[in-house]
């Protein structure tokens, strides 16, 4: 660019540079304006002392000034009058009978009329037009001069009675306010002539100025106490106000011994004290709870641990017994197998009971690698995949071509989509499961989809509690435990993912979990889908995946949540 497209330029970068200035200051001022209840009352009693103040103002100067002019009216009018009576007289007993000797009284007359007192600055003595005698006198002025208008004079000619109007002086440094005052007099011989006597309104413009000016500053000095005065009252009912939310921000991040500081007994006082007794009773509520979720955390860890020694021992004796089912009867034979069948599902809610005890304690720990997540979700899917042919499901795997490698522990991440898959396959009524592996630079999300019953929007936030189904009439095909869909929860938690779930019944139910890539980085969006609203297909025959048989799946645990 040359100097001078760059100099042409100038007066459009400060439009700009102003343009954007005045567009940062008004939104850091609805920032403000949004986040300060202190700045919100100070304005508003700021803005509207100012409007009071102009309106009473305005309102006692104009009064002052109308009275002040109205006032000097009548007062000139009175002086007006008097010294046109005084001059007629005077005219009345002068002896001048020639033109000359008429002009030269009548010089003196009106010259002698001028009086400094009375705040009259000039006198002006004026033929009337209408008067068409031979003789006149010439037109005289002593003092200040002014214009005449013609609605004033044609008023004298009408009337022959005292009128007046308002003029500027233009006389001095700046123009004046004033008045004229005419009225009709006759000297000897010359017959009728009009009088005029101007007076200045000076000093009352002085006085209503100076009243102004007062006023002003008046009105500054209260606008600026009334200002203080706003500050300090919001000063003194915010700031409790304020501590108390400091307060509850602190009891809130856990520091249950933090209190208000309160003084005096009016009634902020008393909300302080309020405030400190419900945090009081609080703490010592939630200490409370926090024992007896300490002594339950405890008891069920040592239940569980103290269940594992007896469980190993009816473990041995079922697996004997059930191992030689072939020699009982039917009944007991079918006992057997009933006995073998709930040992295993007894060690697995023992196994669940040990793994939700540690989430509860904060004692589960990741054991992080950096792999290819693809690579769990094959080997979740090739273990579910017996269970998905013994219920006539075929599941459908959709991956990226290329690796989506991420920080996690492999060992829980199956163990979620273990329990995910096993939902799946429970509620998908033999429709095709869809397994979904997406990823973006920050998360690897996998989707598991299916299109069997579904579940309404307030099951979809219930599924994740602990031991709670949609239908509890409704028969598990499966077993588990009630606590899958919990402990995945908890273990996607571990990871800073997140595990979510979408329902829709007689469309089908959707479960996602994300994944960030790198250990600690918090995921806000997630790369896979979610909310699959597309037409059901029908089932088909099982289309299996290659993996283990059902014999090599040992404690495959799947747990259903969706109705």
């Amino acid at each position: 660019m040359t100097a001078g497209a760059a100099v042409r330029r100038l007066p459009a970068l400060r439009r700009s540079w102003r343009r954007g200035g005045v567009a940062t200051a008004l939104r850091r001022f609805r920032a403000a304006w949004g986040r300060s209840l202190r700045l919100r009352v100070l304005v508003v009693t700021t803005v509207v002392g100012i409007v009071a103040l102009m309106l009473i103002s305005v309102y006692l100067s104009e009064r002052v000034r109308d009275t002040l002019y109205e006032q000097r009216v009548t007062e000139a009018l009175s002086d007006a009058s008097t010294r046109t009576s005084l001059v007629q007289q005077q005219f009345d007993a002068s002896t001048a009978s020639t033109p000359a000797l008429v002009q030269s009284v009548v010089n003196d007359i009106v010259r002698r009329t001028q009086s400094p007192g009375s705040g009259a600055v000039g006198t002006m003595l004026r033929r009337s037009p209408s008067e068409t005698a031979g003789t006149s006198l010439l037109p005289f002025t002593y003092g200040t001069s002014v214009g005449l208008s013609e609605e004033l004079q044609q008023s004298l000619r009408d009337t022959g009675t005292q009128h007046w109007q308002a003029v500027e002086l233009t006389s001095g440094e700046r123009p004046r306010p004033g008045i004229v005052v005419g009225a009709v007099v006759s000297p000897p011989v010359v017959g009728p002539y009009e009088l005029y006597f101007v007076y200045s309104l000076e000093t009352e413009e002085d006085t209503v100025v100076l009243i102004q000016q007062t006023l002003a500053l008046a009105a500054l000095a209260l606008l600026g106490l009334l200002a203080a005065m706003a500050l300090y009252l919001t000063r003194q009912v915010l700031g409790p106000v304020q501590q108390a939310a400091r307060t509850a921000e602190r009891l809130a991040a856990g520091h249950l011994d933090e209190r208000m500081t309160t003084k005096g007994r009016d009634e902020l006082a008393l909300l302080g004290r309020s405030f400190n007794e419900m945090a009081e009773s609080l703490q010592v509520q939630i200490e409370r709870l926090a024992g007896l979720s300490l002594v339950q955390q405890q008891f069920v860890s040592d239940v569980s641990h103290e269940l594992r020694t007896p469980l190993t021992t009816i473990r041995m004796a079922s697996e004997m017994i059930y191992d030689a089912r072939g020699g009982f009867d039917p009944t007991t034979r079918r006992s057997a197998e009933l006995l073998h069948t709930q040992v295993d599902r007894f060690e697995a809610l023992l196994a669940d009971l040990l793994e939700i005890s540690r989430f509860d304690a904060g004692a589960a720990m990741l054991d992080v690698e950096h792999l290819d997540v693809r690579t769990v979700v094959r080997r979740a899917v090739d273990l579910a995949a017996p269970l998905a042919e013994r219920m006539g499901t075929r599941l459908d795997v959709e991956m990226p071509d290329v690796a989506c490698r991420a920080d996690i522990d492999p060992r829980r991440v199956e163990r979620i989509l273990r329990n995910l898959l096993a939902n799946a396959i429970e509620h998908a009524e033999a429709r095709p499961i869809e397994v979904v592996v997406a990823a973006d630079q920050r998360a690897v999300a996998v989707s598991v989809v299916d299109h069997g019953i579904g579940m309404t929007t307030r099951q979809s936030e219930q599924v994740f509690d602990r031991f709670w189904r949609a239908d509890p009439s409704r028969a598990r095909t499966i077993g588990g435990t009630g606590l899958g869909l919990a402990i995945a929860l908890e273990d996607a938690r571990l990871h800073a993912g997140d595990l979510e779930a979408w329902g829709s019944p007689g469309v089908g139910a959707t479960f996602r979990l994300t994944l960030p890539r790198r250990a600690g980085v918090t995921v806000t969006e997630s790369p896979g889908p979610l909310v699959r609203v597309e037409e059901s297909p029908e089932p088909e025959p099982a289309n299996l995946l290659l993996g283990p048989s059902p014999a090599s799946v040992p404690g495959f645990d799947g747990e259903e949540g969706t109705p």
